[in-house]
């Protein structure tokens, strides 16, 4: 039985495209090289010792420490580039009206990226996002 779900509002704010993925692993050394050395990814931001955020023509890999990381490569969560920071707030709006349950609210990150995250089904996490530099802003 499909499960009812509550009119969406007429008009979705626009979107870039899945362009976003963030991974947890437990060896970010090797996730760095793999990435980096073979998949020809550039090292855009590397906050903190835990975290290193890459980037490949119009894609992003975020890769995060998780030293308990259990399985192969473990998806932290999937990204939807937006163009401006003010989509961001408008898929807010949007998917509060059609019933969707936002996970984190609107907030501006450290590098400047402006973002919320979505609860998917079956504990998919989706981040839409506005990323300046990775869109060459």
């Amino acid at each position: 039985m499909t499960p009812a779900h509550p009119a969406a509002p007429a008009s979705r704010p626009p979107a870039l495209g899945l362009r976003h993925a963030a991974l947890r692993v437990r060896d970010l050394a090797a996730a760095e090289d793999f990435f980096v050395r073979l998949l020809g990814y550039a090292v855009e931001w590397r906050p903190d010792p835990e975290n290193v955020y890459l980037t490949r023509g119009d894609d992003d890999v975020a890769l995060h420490r998780a030293a308990d990381a259990t399985g192969p490569g473990l998806l932290d969560h999937l990204g939807l580039f937006v163009a401006r920071a003010e989509d961001v707030d408008a898929w807010e709006r949007w998917l509060d009206a059609a019933g969707a349950t936002i996970a984190a609210r609107p907030r501006t990150h450290r590098d400047g990226a402006r973002s919320l995250y979505v609860a998917g089904p079956e504990g998919i996490s989706v981040q839409i996002i506005h990323h300046p530099r990775a869109l060459g802003g």
